[in-house]
């Protein structure tokens, strides 16, 4: 592998790990609440579809951008009723939001467009354009840094580099803020918390309403900037693959990040080489979209056990009288 391939993977390993790293971090704020939220795939399909669709209505991708993020915060604000004021199983619930995501976005899309469950095409306005960043054309020619900064950090779209500033951004948020701090505790013990005159509802209904916003995001990314509108299932597992990646990090933004990274990495090697040759043995096409798959296999039997969960996560919070 040459430099400029290197380069071309890694920049598709950039763009294949946005949504994996927006989904990561959405559940990050979430499951440090005390929810799990075993619902990102369905909140990023329910917004790949709504930000694809008004798009391309609207001719406006901005517009479709609001309407994914609407469409994810609506199911959000429908699990934290069903496991915050219901005090319901949030495993189940999220999987009732994965269930009515894949079947309410064919059917919605198929009675909207008869196009078999997907949108048209998004072109112009209705789709994120890529960013050249300042005086990247005058270095592509400067050697080594040159395609660095050409190729690898220049030519994305915006939401690409929102997702990257939202890792520093969350760092700041959870470690240096007294909104993090609560955040943090209410997913430890939120019988403090609300001893201290703080709202556990209302903490985790923040972080309910910002992993909506995150997941909004991520699946307007794939209709609207990564592809070009919506099909069925096109999320692909990535919110699983986002779950995985969380519990590998060990909950923390800097290393989910680089988790999110390595996921990108196997698909855009996947993506570039369909069939390796390896001494004569040939790996198929098909172990090699399996890889991520695989990898998140592997990651959770090996560090499931060794990844110490928030103590309050998945348990309804009752308030001692």
């Amino acid at each position: 592998m040459d430099f400029m391939t290197l380069i071309q993977v890694l920049d598709s390993t950039v763009r294949l790990a946005t949504p994996l790293l927006l989904a990561c971090l959405a559940g990050l704020y979430s499951e440090r609440a005390g929810i799990f939220d075993i619902g990102l795939e369905g909140k990023m399909l329910v917004a790949a579809f709504f930000s694809a669709a008004i798009a391309y209505v609207s001719g406006s991708v901005w517009l479709g951008l609001l309407a994914g993020i609407g469409a994810s915060m609506l199911l959000a604000g429908l699990h934290g009723l069903a496991s915050i004021t219901f005090r319901g199983n949030q495993l189940i619930s999220g999987v009732a939001i994965n269930f009515l995501a894949a079947g309410m976005t064919v059917l919605i899309a198929q009675d909207w467009f008869q196009q078999g469950g997907r949108t048209p095409s998004l072109a112009g306005n209705a789709r994120f354009n890529p960013i050249e960043l300042p005086f990247a054309e005058a270095l592509s020619g400067v050697p080594f840094f040159g395609p660095i900064y050409a190729e690898l950090l220049s030519g994305h779209s915006i939401l690409v580099y929102i997702a990257f500033l939202a890792v520093p951004g969350t760092w700041w948020l959870l470690y240096r803020t007294r909104f993090g701090l609560r955040l943090r505790a209410v997913g430890e013990n939120p019988a403090a918390v609300d001893t201290a005159g703080v709202s556990v509802v209302g903490l985790r209904y923040a972080a309910v309403g910002i992993c909506g916003i995150l997941c909004g995001i991520a699946g307007a990314y794939l209709a609207t900037a990564l592809q070009a509108g919506f099909v069925k299932d096109m999320t692909a597992g990535r919110g699983f693959i986002a779950l995985a990646a969380l519990i590998f990090a060990k909950w923390r933004p800097w290393q989910a990040m680089w988790a999110c990274l390595l996921f990108g990495f196997l698909q855009a090697i996947a993506l570039r080489y369909q069939n390796i040759d390896l001494g004569g043995v040939v790996i198929p096409v098909q172990v090699m979209d399996a890889l991520p798959y695989i990898l998140t296999v592997v990651i959770l039997a090996g560090f499931v056990g060794k990844a110490i969960p928030p103590r309050a996560g998945g348990e309804p919070y009752v308030k001692e009288r």
